[in-house]
């Protein structure tokens, strides 16, 4: 599915900061930011993502952040405030 028809069926760009304790020194913290479309409020890509994570990478996670918005929202509407002609 394209990026566009995404978002027209209701994906939102999702943000996640996601702090993590270093697999070789687990008392200090890292970020990483994980971008994707994804729908809300379930987030199942994040979902997916963080699984992934937890299954695979060895840094044990500490945090998630999440912050969601929809690139496509209905049109605004705006009056006219003067009409021009020319003849």
């Amino acid at each position: 599915m394209t990026a566009l028809a995404k978002q027209l069926t209701g994906y939102r760009l999702t943000t996640a900061r996601i702090t993590y304790h270093l697999p070789d020194h687990p008392a200090l913290l890292q970020e990483y930011i994980w971008q994707e479309l994804d729908l809300a409020p379930g987030y199942p890509e994040l979902r997916r993502f963080l699984d992934f994570w937890q299954k695979n990478l060895d840094g044990r996670l500490h945090s998630v952040q999440v912050a969601s918005r929809a690139l496509i929202s209905p049109a605004e509407m705006r009056l006219a405030t003067a009409e021009l002609r020319l003849h």
